[in-house]
């Protein structure tokens, strides 16, 4: 298995060393570079296969929201995940930053444990998109004549799966199986299993996320509890209804990018899904159930 290959950008030398410091232990292919230009040159190579960026803010010449936005807008490019350090942690500079697409920040000066933690979080997420990704091509002519269909899942893995299976249904189905995952993941961690935002960022910070939903999936008052999704479209878009045996949260404060959040290893989800991957996101009251649409793709007669 190849190392993971992360590209680290900081005009201050020093800054770099300490990174490599924190990271040692982890066994990762380091490319470091001291401005964003040189940056854009790594990531321009057509062999070039970084699985993650990380990246200061703040630089001359080509700073970090330049660059990410040239990450961005690149097709090749754009799904690697950024992790953006910076010592500007005003709402403002939070916001910027996350309407240009980092999803992951860290602040200056950070400590080691910090550094490795979202790391894992941002690796893990890329991981479970390629994942999802690759099980896509298994079924490629599996729902061609599904009008309606009802399904029950209780795991992440099953989650997962299922995501990938009707996301087919969709004229993107990566960036759908993507929405569809985060939705009925959520469903089984904080729905059924009552896994909050902040017991995540504690599991996640000590590695133990996945874990824990597995022993809470053994216990008694979990046998039972399942996630519902009830997929059925009409002419123009796909419905896809997703609901928990849960007692509902306040999805209010997760429906947009919140600065408050944007330091945490996780907790954007449902924004990024709602911003990616649907034509339109609703939960009911109590919060536990959430209905989604997505356009039919067009079918061109052969």
């Amino acid at each position: 298995m190849s190392k993971v290959s992360i590209l680290v950008v900081d005009d201050e030398p020093f800054n770099l060393d300490i990174v490599a410091e924190y990271l040692d232990e982890m066994d990762f292919d380091l490319v470091m570079v001291e401005s964003g230009e040189a940056a854009w040159v790594e990531l321009s190579r057509p062999d070039s296969g970084f699985d993650l960026v990380l990246l200061d803010r703040m630089m001359p010449g080509m700073d970090g929201i330049m660059l990410l936005k040239k990450i961005k807008a690149d097709d090749r490019l754009r799904s690697i995940p950024v992790i953006m350090q910076t010592a500007a942690t005003s709402p403002e500079q939070v916001r910027e930053g996350l309407a240009a697409g980092a999803f992951y920040y860290l602040t200056k000066p950070f400590e080691g444990e910090a550094l490795q933690t979202i790391i894992r979080s941002a690796l893990d997420d890329m991981r479970i998109r390629r994942e999802l990704k690759a099980s896509l091509a298994d079924h490629e002519h599996a729902l061609a004549c599904l009008t309606e269909g009802s399904f029950s899942i209780r795991t992440l893995e099953e989650a997962r799966a299922l995501a990938s299976f009707v996301a087919l249904l969709g004229a993107q189905p990566e960036t759908l199986a993507m929405g569809l995952s985060e939705l009925l993941v959520n469903g089984v961690e904080h729905g059924n299993l009552g896994i909050d935002f902040a017991e995540k960022s504690r599991l996640r910070e000590a590695d133990r996320w996945e874990e824990e939903v597995a022993r809470r999936l053994t216990l008694d008052e979990n046998r039972s509890k399942s996630v519902r999704l009830r997929v059925r479209g009409d002419d123009s878009r796909w419905i896809f209804e997703i609901q928990d045996d849960g007692p509902g949260f306040d999805w209010r404060r997760f429906l947009d990018f919140d600065p408050e959040r944007a330091f945490a290893p996780n907790g954007r989800g449902i924004a990024l899904s709602r911003q990616l991957s649907f034509a339109s996101l609703t939960y009911l009251p109590p919060g536990n159930q959430v209905v989604v649409t997505v356009a039919k793709p067009e079918r061109h007669a052969s």
